[in-house]
C-alpha cells in the first residue's frame, strides 16, 4: 500500500521482468503466468515462417526468450498485450519525452533498459512499467523494493528523457484497440 493506495507490485525473480512488469501493468497477482507467456513464445517461434533448424541448445535457448529463466522479448511483450486488448505503440527515441501524451488514453508505459552488472562484464535488459495509478505516476521497477511515486508529469519525463538517452526502448501501453 503506497499512501493509502493499493498498488500491487510485483519483485524481480530470474529473468521474469517483463512476467513482472505485465502483471505490474495490469495491477494484478497472475493477470499472466510463466506458462501464458512461454506459450505465447512457443506460438510465435512455430508460426514464425523463417524459423531456424532444432539444435540441442534451443531446449533451453529459444528465438523469444529463455525456457529456464525467462528473458522474453518484444514479441511476446506485444503478442501478449494484444491478447488483453491493448495497442502498443513504439516511441520515436528522436522525440523527447515531451512528445508523450500522459492521459486516459495511455494505460501505461513500458520500457527496456540496458542493464549493466558485475562490473561491467554481464549486459542485459531489463523490462520496466510506469503506469497513472489514481492520478499518480509510479515507476513500478521488479528490483525497486516497493512503488516509486513520481511527484508530478515532469518528473515522469525527466527520468523518460534520462533513459532514452541512456538507450532505453520505450513503448506506450493504449487503452484503445
Amino acid at each position: 500500500m503506497e499512501g493509502g493506495t493499493n498498488i500491487y507490485h510485483e519483485r524481480q525473480r530470474l529473468q521474469f521482468c517483463l512476467l513482472h512488469s505485465l502483471n505490474n501493468l495490469f495491477q494484478g497477482k497472475d493477470v499472466f503466468t510463466r506458462a501464458e507467456l512461454n506459450s505465447i513464445a512457443e506460438k510465435l517461434d512455430i508460426d514464425d515462417p523463417n524459423r531456424g533448424i532444432w539444435n540441442p541448445v534451443s531446449i533451453v535457448f529459444k528465438p523469444h526468450h529463455n525456457a529456464i529463466t525467462g528473458n522474453y522479448d518484444i514479441n511476446v511483450l506485444i503478442a501478449a498485450l494484444e491478447q488483453k486488448g491493448k495497442t502498443v505503440v513504439w516511441h520515436d527515441r528522436r522525440n523527447g519525452a515531451s512528445s508523450i501524451v500522459l492521459d486516459d488514453r495511455l494505460m501505461g508505459i513500458v520500457v527496456n533498459v540496458p542493464v549493466r552488472k558485475f562490473g561491467d562484464l554481464w549486459r542485459s535488459r531489463h523490462w520496466v512499467t510506469l503506469r497513472c495509478i489514481q492520478g499518480v505516476w509510479y515507476n513500478l521497477d521488479s528490483d525497486f523494493a516497493a512503488p516509486y511515486a513520481f511527484k508530478d508529469s515532469q518528473e515522469v519525463g525527466e527520468f523518460l528523457d534520462g533513459i532514452i538517452a541512456a538507450g532505453a526502448e520505450v513503448l506506450l501501453v493504449m487503452n484503445d484497440k
